[in-house]
């Protein structure tokens, strides 16, 4: 059994192009465990990430004790990442959990029972809306519920009180995705597919760092280059990833120039006649303007913006020409960064430039960075209409108006959804008073960390947070409400690409602790929300209505959910959609025929200007005919929002780890997990440590015009001029909801700038100096399995909680051949 924490991607099971990835069934159970002492194994699917691996959950005695992977699911055919193996079940196992609701009574919180917490919630809202109406109400919501939460939150938030002021943690992570999709394609919704890895000639990783955000995606990889007619692989990337290290070309752009170096790959499709003009003439509009928008950027001019070499602009390009079949992914390297929808559409374009979408191996996944995010944006929990409707069309608005019931008047439709970023604007202003946090650390994830904090503090803001534990942010609120959360609660919920699972109820929740869809529930009855008719706005009595209620929401839209039951994903694997009648067993690409939903009665958007996020209106989008085809959307480069300056020399970003997720609410309470990155640490290249006199371990601080960090460095392989840093970690474990002595939260230096189309923060590009202030007394406490491994060899032990010396996580391959369980 090897070790699945220092192993992170497992035995290898090498498979060839065109061939069914091997099966390999990953298992971990609690110390002393073995598969016979399981009561009962529930069907689910893992929550740590964006992949959505098909899981079974092992039961004994009423507890959760383990996890395997579904060795039938398409998804992940039995395999586990490391969060997955460890963090899921023992993340919602820590004895502090939140067990009852908590009110604040003279500064403190203080338990106390669900009518009360309730009623507390109800009076203010109500009180709000008959004094100064629904602008007074915020949702923020995540990318961790089941789908039938967040259709529930949608009908409350738009049909109940009438509110555009709904978003999620999703903003940070996947706006750029469901952006960009629109944009070109006329919808959000995946074309691609995971199996495109098993059919692929070349897999493009365009600030995608695979190995680390998805794990099991990137066991997939790993397991064709070990295979026969392995694909090739290009990755932009500022770090040497061990998406780089394995990578035909590596481009390490500079963080910010993500635009420039697209429109230099385009260009040099179309100057090598590298493109497919009948599939262009037929199936897409925009070429022309693209073609002028590009002409500038030769492969010395990309070089020169964006510190690559000129060679391997054309090396990547010759690849994505001379690959009949090939795979884009795309993640936060450029979601977080400038330009973000505008870079993301510029991969969109390679493929419609060359006609490689929607066929086996030829496809494209702009990635969501949360295991359900696409639910939020499907249901409309992140403000979008739900069922892909656009807010700017007037039939589109009373179909969910008949639906609901309701006037159509009552949806907010008259200007665009507010996005998170104006969201907390509004709070901080003042117009926002009621505040429902659910699922998410704002306190900690959001930019600008300490402005955040001080939001959320304002005795003006009444702040409802609901989650498993008592979070930065539950920290501040008014009411804190218990939730159940995985493995106790029962729902659906859809991966990146299109996938549906079942999540069965394996236990009950702590406590008093309820399910998501409870709360709202009972939020809706107390409110006594109603159609017009008179009925309950929401009648459901349980998750399988929500569903019922919610497929009737997307008849005959792209994510048509009508073929689909409960009953239908039980035993099996989950199931892509659109799945209806013409599709009854799913749909794993789209767009293969060439059809696309831009028609003017079809399209989710009319699409944005994309440098000023100005709306395009039905008017001007009519008058582009674009008739079913594929929209080539051009954008010229600009300079990052916030260059490096006398004051400011170094290139800030922040990112993930393979060890934790977000802001470690469940990864941090997991022994393996986090002994593997116990604290926060920042990265920066061997150059500028040298000129800094840093060395490996060595306390430094770093600044930007927002805050500063104080942290231990790891010399490592980013390049020269940026520095990097993990977003996951906060403050709960002192049990403050601040910094009260030294700083580690990667977000106090980020800044408070969007993307103007996806309004996606960005992380990515910030302006930072670093100045030593001790002497390291151990390596810092970063893995050196991952990209986060040192320069140079360091000793055998990485710092742990409280300086305790631990085992260090030695970057050693593991056995080549699979032989059955992982440990």
């Amino acid at each position: 059994m090897i070790d699945r924490i220092e192993h992170i991607w497992g035995t290898r099971t090498p498979f060839a192009q065109g061939e069914r990835w091997p099966v390999r069934v990953d298992l971990k159970l609690a110390d002393g465990l073995t598969e016979d002492d399981v009561d009962r194994w529930v069907q689910s699917a893992c929550v740590l990430c964006s992949n959505g691996c098909g899981t079974d959950i092992a039961v004994k005695d009423g507890r959760m004790v383990g996890v395997r992977g579904r060795p039938m699911d398409i998804v992940n055919h039995g395999r586990l990442g490391p969060k997955g193996l460890f963090g899921s079940w023992q993340g919602m196992t820590s004895p502090d959990r939140l067990t009852r609701p908590l009110i604040r009574v003279d500064g403190e919180l203080v338990e106390t029972d669900w009518d009360t917490a309730m009623t507390r919630i109800v009076e203010r809202s109500q009180n709000l809306l008959h004094e100064k109406g629904p602008l007074t109400h915020g949702f923020y919501s995540s990318g961790q519920l089941f789908l039938e939460e967040y259709y529930a939150l949608g009908i409350i938030g738009k049909a109940g009180l009438g509110t555009p002021h709904m978003d999620g943690n999703t903003r940070l992570c996947t706006a750029t995705a469901a952006a960009s999709m629109k944009e070109s394609f006329g919808s959000d919704g995946q074309p691609g597919s995971y199996a495109d890895i098993d059919e692929c000639d070349a897999i493009f990783l365009f600030g995608h760092n695979m190995a680390e955000t998805q794990t099991v995606l990137w066991t997939r990889v790993l397991d064709r280059l070990a295979g026969p007619n392995p694909p090739r692989v290009v990755c932009v990337d500022p770090r040497l990833t061990e998406v780089a290290r394995r990578a035909d070309v590596h481009l390490p752009v500079r963080p910010g120039t993500n635009l420039a170096l697209m429109n230099g790959l385009i260009r040099e499709l179309l100057t090598n006649g590298w493109i497919d003009e009948d599939y262009i003439t037929a199936h897409t509009v925009g070429f022309d303007e693209l073609k002028t928008t590009v002409e500038p950027w030769t492969p010395e001019a990309v070089a020169e913006t964006c510190g690559v070499d000129a060679d391997d602009v054309r090396a990547a390009a010759r690849i994505f020409a001379d690959s009949p079949r090939v795979l884009s992914t795309v993640l936060q390297g450029f979601y977080q960064a400038s330009d973000a929808t505008a870079s993301a559409c510029q991969v969109n374009n390679l493929h419609l430039l060359t006609g490689r979408i929607g066929r086996p191996g030829a496809g494209i996944l702009q990635m969501n960075g949360q295991p359900t995010a696409q639910n939020a944006r499907e249901a409309g929990a992140d403000g979008d209409l739900p069922g892909f409707r656009n807010w700017e069309n007037p039939e589109h608005v009373r179909q969910l108006a008949e639906l609901w019931g309701v006037h159509v008047d009552q949806i907010p439709h008259w200007s665009p959804p507010t996005h998170a970023m104006q969201i907390f604007r509004y709070a901080e202003q003042g117009s926002i008073e009621f505040l429902w946090v659910q699922a998410t650390n704002p306190a900690v994830s959001m930019p600008q960390s300490e402005r955040i904090r001080r939001i959320l503090a304002k005795p003006e803001l009444f702040l409802v947070v609901q989650d498993l534990y008592l979070t930065e942010t539950a920290m501040l609120a008014d009411v804190v409400l218990p939730a159940a959360g995985w493995g106790e609660k029962q729902g659906t919920f859809t991966n990146v690409n299109r996938t549906v699972h079942l999540s069965e109820k394996a236990v009950e929740p702590p406590g008093e602790a309820r399910s998501d869809l409870d709360i709202f529930l009972d939020y809706a009855r107390r409110m006594d929300f109603r159609r017009d008719d008179g009925a309950p706005l929401l009648d459901w009595f349980g998750p399988e209505d929500g569903f019922r209620a919610w497929q009737e929401c997307t008849r005959g839209r792209l994510c048509d959910y009508t073929g689909l039951s409960y009953d239908k994903l039980r035993g099996g694997s989950g199931v892509p959609w659109p799945c209806n009648d013409e599709h009854p067993d799913g749909t794993v690409r789209l767009y293969g025929d060439g059809v696309f939903p831009t028609d003017l009665d079809r399209a989710e958007t009319y699409g944005h200007d994309l440098l000023t996020g100005a709306t395009i209106g039905p008017v001007t989008y009519k008058a582009m005919r674009v008739d079913g085809r594929a929209i080539l959307k051009a954008a010229a480069y600009n300079p990052p929002h916030e260059a490096p300056s006398a004051d400011f020399p170094l290139q800030y970003s922040t990112g993930r780890t393979a060890y934790h997720f977000h802001t470690r609410t469940k990864t941090g309470r997991t022994r393996q997990l986090q002994r593997a990155a116990p604290s926060a640490w920042v990265e920066l290249s061997r150059t500028d440590a040298a000129e800094r006199g840093i060395r490996e371990g060595d306390l430094v601080r770093v600044t930007s015009a927002r805050g500063e960090i104080v942290v231990p460095a790891r010399v490592g392989d980013v390049r020269e001029g940026c520095v990097f840093a993990p977003f996951h970690y906060g403050y709960w474990e002192e049990g403050r909801s601040g910094p009260g002595g030294h700083p580690t939260a990667a977000n106090e230096l980020t800044m408070t700038e969007w993307d103007p189309v996806s309004k996606q923060p960005l992380f990515k590009v910030a302006a930072v100096q670093v100045h030593r202030v001790a002497d390291g007394v151990a390596p810092a406490p970063a893995p050196t399995t991952t990209a986060s491994r040192p320069a140079s060899s360091v000793p055998a032990t990485v710092g742990g909680p409280e300086g305790e010396a631990q085992e260090s996580l030695r970057p050693v391959e593991p056995p080549q051949i699979a032989t059955g369980e992982e440990s």
